[in-house]
């Protein structure tokens, strides 16, 4: 025969702790079985008008009245409780039903702890599964999250279980309001986010996925690209600044290569491929993603890897080009569309969209190519960048022309 757990409630009053007012603190004991825990239930009385008997207030006045009626309900809540347990199959004691009642599971997982761990794996995998940009983007992202349920929720941490809808359209609110996120950034943050509470859920942490009808829809944004005149415009310019030509010449090279800022930083001349033709090739995996990218060098971009040849900072740093922070090239990028009369906000990654666009769909060479140079996995992602200039749309309109002219 199973022994039942015996379990009991008791109100009491502190005379010992009477406040200023003359009212004494009331107390809840829970007793199960042997153990028992103790907490006050935030309501102070006459001593008076307390009954040990009756384990409430006596008499009919209001105040007799609220109290027995709080005290009714602190009751019914830790019964609530009481039976949440017993269903989930936890152990019941005095110190587990009053932290029940209290919102504090000793064994409730939380979602920026959760979130933290998850970083330090991707932070062991740097260079084998993920690419240091991923682990930074996932560190930010930790970072809003933890300083809106600071904000929102006045905690460090919240649990898993109060996630929900709201939780979501709340931090993709503040990330767009109080960060001054534009809808893809927020977006990105959301998926990141996204994945954490995947893992919570396939673990089988959580009950529900409170993303099951929340859609996360990036905007398509055209990020730009340099004509063939454009182009001429800055190789052409005459800097009277060395430091501002030296910068030209690295976004150029990446106009011909196609290769993204933080592949151009670390691009050394063991990445260059001489093919029995003759002709040189730049070989080199992309830091984002790891792909292999094999690009023919063309004779524009040579001449620049040569002037750089015997620069002080790549004999130093054993690297094909002296690249400047990205912070600082995008600035220097800027003083240069202006001297050039370029009404356009270049950056070093337009250097990528406009060899992707100029310099290779838009003469003749096949988007497969194209996909390939650029390290792409998908002929997909290489559509991003793909757009046909009016020239490009004008010369392949004249055959169809002739043919109908003939």
């Amino acid at each position: 025969m199973t022994n039942r757990t015996r379990i009991v409630f008791l109100f009491y009053i502190k005379r010992t702790k009477l406040l200023r007012n003359g009212e004494a603190p009331i107390y809840l004991k829970i007793k199960v079985d042997k153990q028992s825990a103790e907490l006050a239930i935030l309501r102070t009385i006459n001593p008076n008008l307390w009954s040990t008997e009756k384990n409430g207030a006596t008499g009919t006045t209001k105040e007799a009245k609220d109290i027995n009626s709080y005290i009714n309900y602190v009751k019914q809540q830790i019964n609530e409780h009481l039976s949440a347990m017993r269903e989930d199959g936890r152990e019941i004691n005095a110190i587990s039903l009053k932290n029940a009642f209290l919102g504090i599971d000793e064994d409730e997982r939380k979602i920026a702890a959760i979130f933290a761990e998850h970083n330090k794996s991707v932070k062991l995998l740097i260079g084998k599964d993920f690419a240091p940009a991923t682990y930074q983007r996932y560190e930010t992202c930790l970072m809003h999250l933890r300083t809106f349920i600071k904000e929102k929720y006045k905690a460090n941490d919240i649990s898993i279980n109060k996630l929900n809808p709201d939780f979501i359209r709340g931090f993709e609110l503040y990330l767009k309001t109080d960060r001054s996120c534009n809808h893809n950034t927020t977006v990105k943050y959301i998926r990141n986010f996204k994945k954490i509470v995947k893992i919570c859920y396939g673990n089988g942490w959580m009950k529900s996925d409170p993303f099951t009808n929340i859609r996360l829809k990036m905007k398509k944004v055209d990020k730009g690209f340099l004509s063939e005149e454009e182009i001429k415009l800055i190789t052409e310019k005459e800097f009277a600044c060395e430091r501002i030509k030296q910068v030209a010449d690295i976004f150029l090279f990446g106009c011909y290569t196609g290769y993204a800022y933080s592949d151009l930083k670390k691009l050394t001349p063991a990445n260059l491929v001489t093919l029995e033709d003759g002709q040189i090739w730049l070989n080199a995996k992309r830091v984002k993603t790891n792909n292999v990218c094999n690009v023919p060098l063309l004779p524009v971009a040579k001449k620049i890897l040569d002037k750089y040849k015997n620069h002080p900072y790549c004999q130093k740093h054993n690297v094909l080009l002296p690249v400047l922070s990205n912070q600082k090239l995008n600035s220097y990028l800027k003083e240069i569309s202006d001297l050039c009369g370029i009404n356009k906000n270049i950056s070093t990654h337009m250097a990528r969209h406009t060899f992707a666009t100029t310099i290779t769909l838009n003469n003749d060479i096949p988007i497969e190519s194209v996909s390939k140079m650029l390290g792409h996995s998908s002929i997909k992602m290489t559509q991003n960048y793909a757009r046909l200039l009016d020239k490009k749309v004008g010369n392949d309109m004249k055959h169809l022309q002739e043919k109908f002219a003939n």
